[in-house]
């Protein structure tokens, strides 16, 4: 396991983000290299690590290594909003199929992931020593 570093921070964190073509339309393999060098570059402005990826006919997947200055809102917004802006103005064909300004459906979905489970991190906690009172899965460890 490798951990990032920022100024403040050691961290971790990833994200499995995907989102659609509105209507679902097939209309990404035309486009894909396009597509993909875009989102490398908006990545690389938010230092954020692709660390898989795929572009399908009418969606993208993405795995993401991000910092934690950076809420999963603001990083969809960004990978959606310059991808779409850039792509209409750039390819007639999708200006053509997807009039009123936009190319991608209205959501995304986006879940982390990390090396650990979720029952580790809880193992983990329940086992720290010291604990002197537990409300509702909450512990206080004693000094």
């Amino acid at each position: 396991m490798s951990y990032r570093k920022g100024s403040h921070s050691v961290y971790d964190i990833k994200y499995h983000v995907v989102w659609t073509t509105k209507y679902r339309k097939a209309v990404l393999r035309e486009v894909a290299k396009r597509l993909r060098e875009l989102v490398r570059q908006t990545c690389a402005t938010m230092d954020i690590y692709i660390l898989s990826g795929h572009v399908a006919k009418d969606h993208v997947h993405l795995l993401l290594s991000v910092p934690p200055k950076v809420s999963v809102s603001e990083l969809m917004q960004r990978l959606k909003g310059r991808s779409s802006r850039i792509m209409l103005q750039e390819f007639n064909e999708l200006r053509r199929q997807f009039w009123g300004q936009h190319l991608w459906a209205r959501g995304y979905f986006a879940a982390s992931s990390g090396n650990v489970t979720d029952e580790v991190i809880q193992q983990y906690i329940e086992s720290q020593e010291g604990i002197t009172d537990v409300d509702d899965q909450f512990s206080i460890g004693s000094t």
